[in-house]
């Protein structure tokens, strides 16, 4: 799988800084090279993608996190939106997903698979009990960032002001307890977008 996806992705032009067969080496590049992007594998021995992607949050580094995995537990995807993943997409499809993926973490917009919100809306009857704090503007607004469109775009939308945009953004946040980086109320609406 690792050869494979670093074969396509240097035959597609991407700079390749470096490759791994553990977790341990793959966070000691992190450290050493601080790529933009990070394609991890969530589960690999001595440190799992999801503990290199707490690693990279806690110690502020600039990369990008993007795990490729098997599993549809829910309880990873809510790890992967606490630890601020950008890209989250199945193992089955990671050549015909990842330079999607890698074109929205680009431009600083999440990307999970489609597979992923498929199974969680027809395996999860939990819709999140934050949900039921938001206001139906807020909740059309969630909606609309689960679909990457910027502050303009939704103001556009619902024809007002960007500035309400923001407000209302800010205001989102706080209700789901959300941090304030720019990217979380993104994650968080694409994880829960089977929902919204």
């Amino acid at each position: 799988m690792l050869r494979g996806l670093t074969d396509f992705l240097t035959s597609k032009g991407y700079n390749i800084l470096g490759s791994a067969e553990d977790g341990k080496s793959a966070y000691n590049l992190i450290v050493k090279h601080k790529p933009k992007i990070a394609i991890l594998d969530i589960r690999m021995p001595f440190k799992t993608g999801l503990e290199i992607a707490e690693e990279v949050q806690k110690n502020k580094l600039p990369t990008k996190v993007i795990l490729i995995t098997f599993d549809k537990e829910e309880d990873l995807y809510d790890q992967a939106l606490e630890y601020g993943v950008y890209g989250y997409i199945l193992k089955e499809f990671a050549i015909e997903e990842i330079e999607n993926c890698i074109s929205h973490v680009e431009n600083n917009k999440p990307y999970f698979s489609e597979e992923i919100a498929h199974y969680l809306k027809h395996n999860s009857n939990k819709r999140p009990k934050e949900l039921q704090l938001l206001t139906k503007s807020e909740l059309k607004i969630v909606k609309l960032i689960s679909e990457n469109k910027t502050s303009q775009e939704i103001a556009e939308d619902l024809s007002i002001s960007p500035r309400t945009v923001d407000k209302h953004r800010s205001n989102i946040v706080s209700k789901l307890g959300l941090d304030n980086k720019p990217t979380s109320l993104s994650i968080w609406a694409n994880l829960n977008k089977p929902f919204l």
